[in-house]
């Protein structure tokens, strides 16, 4: 439907006030809040993470997308079927002594871009929070991010945290941050590194899909 397409394109161009309109001129016309999050919105989302990765948008392009794709999905929910399951749960978060959350940020829209409930527990979290949170939440991935060389080893104890409280072999742990590496990945005993934001979420849905 053109309607389909009006969304996407508003939402790649970051037009929250468009994307806005053309949500509520789909629901007006009968299409389902589902059919409108998975036909326009998620869609959008892929091409806006593509072109993220692809170094052909930046930053701020991505800001204003996920605001626009925020401005809709506030528009859907009261129309979402009432206890309808995300495609997965995830707790993220910048370790315990790290204070930066950029690179965790934009993680963070790409998973919501890819359909996924995400519980952002802030910065400079401790292990502990990780696992309980992850508990509480019944959630599916841990993602722990880190920009300090000083603070990456913390996602180690992340790990053993999770082992500790039995939830290890139930919930994936992902990694992230700018000195990280796969050989740091497998030495804390974590599931997976990604180098970048886009490529986090194409992994974590695939981790989820196992």
């Amino acid at each position: 439907m053109a309607v389909f397409d009006d969304i996407s394109t508003a939402v790649q161009k970051g037009k929250a006030e468009d994307t806005e309109k053309y949500v509520l001129s789909a629901l007006a016309e009968g299409c389902s809040a589902g059919e409108i999050l998975e036909k326009a919105l998620l869609p959008a989302m892929d091409i806006v993470g593509a072109k993220f990765k692809n170094n052909e948008i930046f930053v701020p392009e991505v800001l204003v997308a996920a605001r626009a794709m925020n401005r809709a999905t506030s528009i859907l929910k009261p129309h979402l079927a009432e206890g309808k399951r995300a495609k997965g749960r995830v707790i993220i978060g910048t370790v315990k002594g790290d204070l930066h959350d950029i690179g965790k940020n934009l993680v963070k829209i790409m998973l919501e871009g890819k359909g996924l409930e995400v519980f952002d527990l802030g910065v400079s979290v401790p292990a502990e929070k990780f696992v309980n949170e992850a508990i509480d939440k019944n959630a599916d991935i841990i993602c722990c991010s880190a920009l300090l060389t000083s603070t990456m080893q913390e996602m180690k104890n992340v790990v053993e945290e999770a082992k500790k409280a039995g939830i290890r072999e139930k919930v994936k742990i992902m990694v992230g941050g700018a000195p990280l590496n796969e050989d740091f990945c497998r030495e804390t005993g974590a599931d997976l590194y990604t180098p970048d934001a886009a490529t986090a979420a194409e992994k974590a849905v695939e981790l989820i899909g196992r």
